[in-house]
This record gives C-alpha cells, sequence and structure tokens, in this order.
C-alpha cells in the first residue's frame, strides 16, 4: 500500500503547475515547457480546442434559431452576464453563466467570466497597449498605493518579445506616454477619423488621436504561420473564436505552442481548491485540485507554481490557502491580501454628428478603433482629481434606407439604398485608485458547488471616479465641438463595477514585504516558489488595457523563476 502511494505521488508529480489557461497562464505554460520544465496546467472549465470548439465561428446572422439575439428567458436567468456587450447568442457557450458560479455581492459588481480552455482569450477586445513609465510611477508620485517594485524599462525587452510572438498591429507614433511596440501593419482610418485626427492636432499640443494597438495578424510574420494562425480577415465576430488564428488568444497560439513541446499536461475541468504549503520544507509543495465532474479532490505537486487564475480567482485560491504559517491566506504577512482591488471606468461616452464628407463612405469591416492616449495629470497635477482617462474613437456611416414599407415600395426601397450622416463616438477609460475598502474575501458560511467558500465583492467607484467623468465629458465636448460635429450627446450609463472585465490587485506587487505581496518579480515575498503573474499582481492599473502587460509579466517571470530554480534559489 505505501509503494502504491509513493507510484500514485510520482505519476502527480511535475517540474511546474499553471493554474488557469487564459492569457496569462497560456503565457506561463508556454515559457515553462519552452524550458524544458514538465508542466500541468489545470482549467477549471472544459476543454476548448482551436478551431474544432468553436461551433458558430461560420454561422450567418439566419442561421442563429434567434437571430442572434439572446431570448427573454436567457436574460431572465443571467441579469448579470447579461449586461457584457459581447454576450449574444453566438458566444453564449464562451460565458459563465450566473446561477453556476455564485458570489456574494457586498456591493453591487458584475463579475463577468470565462470558464474554459483559454479563459476570456476568447472574448476579449484585443486592445494591447504598453504602460509607460507615467504608469509605473503614478502611486509613487501622488502616494495612492505603494510604489511599484519595477519601471518601465524592466519591462520593455519582454513586451518585444511577447508583441513578436502574439502579432500586434499599431502605428509607431512616438509618445512617451504610450511608448511604441514591435508592430504589425496598422489599421486603416476612414475620412472622418482623418478629419478628427488632424483637428485636434491642429488645435491641442498634448492630444492625439492614434489608430489603436490590437492583437490582429495585419501582416503575419513566419513565427504567426508556424502556430498555424493566418491572417486576420477583418470578420469582426471575432468573440465566438476564430479559425484563422487571427487574433492572438490561448487557444490558437500559446496553448498549442506548448502542446508541441510534449511536456505540457492539460487538464481541463480541475478547480483548483488550495495551494499546499509545507511548514517544514518552508515551501508550497502542490495544490489541491477538484474534478468538476466528479467532485473528488486530488493533489498535485511541482517546484514551481504559477497563479494565473484571473485576478479574482486568484485572491480566492490564495485567500483559502491556509495553514498554521498562513492562517490568513497564503503569503499574506502583509494583511493586504484581497485588498486594493481597483477596475477601469468605462461609465461615460459621448456621440455627435458630422455633416461633411457626404461624399464619401467606409469600404469592408475593420476589428479595431482610433484611441486617444491619456493626456491629464501626465506631466504635473493639473485637475482636482487623480490620475487619468484614455477614450476610444470610432467614425461610422450607416444606411438611412427606409425598411418599413411592404411589397413593391420596400423591394424598390431595398434595391436603392440611401446613406445616412456620419456618427461618431467615444468612450472613456478612466483609472481607478486602488483603496483598502475596495476589496474581496471569502464568506463565512456560503459555499460554491465544490465546496469552496463564496467570494465576496465590495468593490464601488468613488469621488475621484465621479469627478474623472465630469472632466471626461467636458474635455471630449470641447474636442467634438473644435472638430466641427453636432447634436452631441452625453452619456453615463451609471453601470456597476466589473462590467469594465479588468478588475485588477489584491495580490500587488511592491518593494516591501509589509505593504506588498509580491516582489518585483511576481513571486511570493513569503514563499519563494509561487508566482503571480495576472491581473491580481497590479499595483495600480493605468489607463490602457491590461492583458499585454500580462503577458509579458508572465515571460519575465518564468524567465527569472527558471534560473532561480536551477540555482536552488525556489
Amino acid at each position: 500500500m505505501a509503494n502504491f502511494n509513493i507510484d500514485a505521488q510520482a505519476l502527480n508529480t511535475y517540474d511546474a503547475i499553471v493554474v488557469g489557461s487564459g492569457i496569462s497562464g497560456g503565457w506561463s505554460a508556454k515559457e515553462l515547457t519552452a524550458k524544458g520544465l514538465r508542466t500541468l496546467v489545470l482549467e477549471r472549465g472544459r476543454d476548448v480546442r482551436h478551431i474544432t470548439d468553436y461551433p458558430t465561428t461560420n454561422m450567418q446572422p439566419w442561421e442563429f434559431e434567434h437571430r442572434g439575439q439572446l431570448t427573454k428567458d436567457v436574460k431572465d436567468a443571467n441579469p448579470i452576464i447579461s449586461k457584457c456587450y459581447a454576450f449574444y447568442e453566438g458566444t453564449e457557450q464562451f460565458f459563465v453563466k450566473d446561477a453556476e458560479h455564485p458570489y456574494v455581492q457586498e456591493k453591487p459588481f458584475d463579475w463577468i467570466r470565462g470558464y474554459q480552455v483559454g479563459g476570456k482569450s476568447l472574448m476579449w477586445a484585443r486592445q494591447t497597449q504598453r504602460w509607460s513609465d507615467f504608469d509605473f510611477t503614478g502611486p509613487a508620485r501622488d502616494g495612492f498605493a505603494v510604489d511599484w517594485p519595477i519601471r518601465y524599462a524592466d519591462l520593455a525587452p519582454w513586451y518585444s518579445y511577447v508583441e513578436k510572438f502574439a502579432g500586434i498591429t499599431g502605428n509607431k507614433d512616438g509618445l512617451d506616454t504610450l511608448p511604441d511596440g514591435e508592430f504589425l501593419t496598422p489599421h486603416e482610418w476612414n475620412c472622418v477619423e482623418t478629419h478628427f485626427q488632424k483637428q485636434i492636432a491642429s488645435k491641442y499640443k498634448d492630444r492625439h488621436v492614434i489608430m489603436g494597438r490590437a492583437a490582429h495578424l495585419t501582416s503575419p510574420k513566419q513565427i504567426h504561420y508556424d502556430q498555424g494562425r493566418a491572417q486576420c480577415q477583418h470578420r469582426t465576430i471575432c468573440e465566438r473564436g476564430c479559425p484563422f488564428g487571427g487574433y492572438f488568444s490561448s487557444n490558437s497560439s500559446t496553448i498549442p505552442w506548448a502542446a508541441k513541446t510534449g511536456k505540457m499536461t492539460l487538464r481541463p475541468n480541475s478547480v483548483v481548491h488550495s495551494i499546499i504549503y509545507d511548514e517544514k520544507k518552508g515551501r508550497a509543495t502542490g495544490v489541491r485540485v477538484i474534478d468538476a465532474n466528479t467532485k473528488q479532490m486530488t493533489e498535485y505537486y511541482a517546484r514551481l507554481i504559477f497563479v494565473n487564475a484571473a485576478a479574482l480567482n486568484t485572491n480566492l485560491i490564495l485567500l483559502n490557502s491556509i495553514s498554521t504559517r498562513f492562517p490568513n491566506g497564503l503569503g499574506n504577512d502583509s494583511g493586504t491580501l484581497g485588498k486594493y482591488v481597483a477596475f477601469h471606468n468605462y461609465r461615460a461616452g459621448i456621440s455627435g454628428e458630422y455633416d461633411g464628407n457626404l461624399d464619401m463612405t467606409t469600404d469592408g469591416r475593420r476589428p479595431n478603433s482610433p484611441y486617444i492616449p491619456r493626456f491629464r495629470n501626465v506631466y504635473k497635477q493639473e485637475t482636482n482629481f487623480l490620475r487619468g482617462y484614455a477614450a476610444g474613437f470610432q467614425a461610422g456611416r450607416s444606411s438611412d434606407t427606409d425598411q418599413s414599407g411592404m411589397g413593391a415600395d420596400l423591394k424598390q426601397s431595398l434595391l436603392n439604398p440611401k446613406l445616412g450622416g456620419w456618427h461618431v463616438g467615444s468612450h472613456m477609460m478612466g483609472e481607478t485608485i486602488p483603496k483598502e475598502s475596495n476589496y474581496v474575501a471569502l464568506d463565512s458560511s456560503l459555499k460554491d458547488p465544490y465546496g469552496i467558500p463564496q467570494l465576496k465583492i465590495a468593490i464601488a467607484y468613488d469621488d475621484n471616479d465621479e469627478k474623472m467623468i465630469k472632466d471626461y465629458q467636458e474635455q471630449m465636448t470641447e474636442m467634438f465641438q473644435a472638430a466641427g460635429f453636432t447634436n452631441i450627446r452625453l452619456r453615463d450609463d451609471k453601470r456597476n463595477p466589473g462590467l469594465d472585465i479588468h478588475e485588477m490587485g489584491g495580490v500587488r506587487m511592491g518593494k516591501d514585504p509589509k505593504t506588498s505581496m509580491l516582489n518585483k518579480w511576481n513571486q511570493l515575498h513569503a514563499v519563494k516558489n509561487v508566482f503571480v503573474t495576472d491581473g491580481a499582481s497590479m499595483t495600480s492599473t493605468s489607463t490602457q488595457n491590461p492583458s499585454l502587460t500580462y503577458m509579458a509579466f508572465s515571460a519575465r517571470s518564468v524567465d527569472y523563476a527558471v534560473k532561480a530554480m536551477k540555482k536552488g534559489l525556489v
């Protein structure tokens, strides 16, 4: 019997374990296997294989039973997830349903999740901007949150490394607030977007309108063909899964690349309960996993553990990993675990019309749009709120054909289509300030279907966010008027935090173990063989999208961890 147990433990022992297979987990798996480590990748959801498991990717609108719309029954059963812009009849299979994975809203919070191999990398919006030194020095300048333990120069080479492999389209714009990268051919502008860019450039020295930087293969290189991917087809139905691999996802890129090494074992339907901490050895030795189908618990062991479960679930796993040494969660000597969670503020928007260029229209589709980098409080504090906001921008022209008639009138109308005027719009992406009062914790009584404590979420906007919204609306109104746009309308949809799908923090990086969880290598200060490289590790949130930074953190951290392991340091 003893020999049997030894054999069982040996069979469940790997060099490294990665918890999660989304954007950061995929990168951790790719890098670990490339360095020769036998790596177990644990994914709590089902398997989703590239191409074969995208059931709606080639369906036309008329082929959907409900023409792509959600039924009332689906909406009623999923009041939270139904708010997400990407959730519709063609994507239902990739989103977590409200009742299946409950959580506690101590304050209103719309938690949008994708539990499957690839995670949310299948449904993300694919915007991939680098962060700059203005972002990594933000907390040090204004005193909110703790100082980052790194600067842009530490991450720059790793941004280049992941950009070349993932494939990022963009222009080299030469802005110090938004460093350039290793770009593929940029997407094209339409005439009204170009008009807006020129008007802003002529009236403001510190405001720029650039083409968005996005994870699409506009001009694939050999490294992308080697992954089995092809040029983006501009179908703009990316969230259904792309059979061409035209946009970056774990499913099309990092996970199959890791599998090709022969070093990866992928185990779907594996809900991680907690990380095992060995008091005598003074390090983590493995993870406890509940099979999602049988509800049986199994232990897996490894020398290195990367936690990439997505920000809030990473918090949950660490909080649930208790021992005599860590009674309040693994590595939680600072007492900061679960605290200082922040997100992006997408509440405000603006729209308008443009009367010019009526002899022009757009041609084709484009899975990207122009972008306005942060311009407030960059070089000095100039407003009554901290940090700043970026903004999206787009212009388009739609059909103005009357389709309300019947018979011959309708036929004539459809055969003689008319174009309406130009519509323009923008949305904000504001940086929220990490605060101790924005936290997640384990509920003391409620359990999920696997017997794990439910996550309790207490996150809200504050006065800084309200002031930022007001300023965005004022500044964008001024910029729209300067461009000659008319019929300007402002929007504040009062959405709950969470719907931005950019939750970050709770396991933040920092220089001081007394005020942070992770050091500059994304390594737990107190447990040297555990690394966190997803959104949970973020010290502040910047105004840029965070996914590219998670990728760069993952590659950089694996490089450090493997070298440290070979030196016997972890």
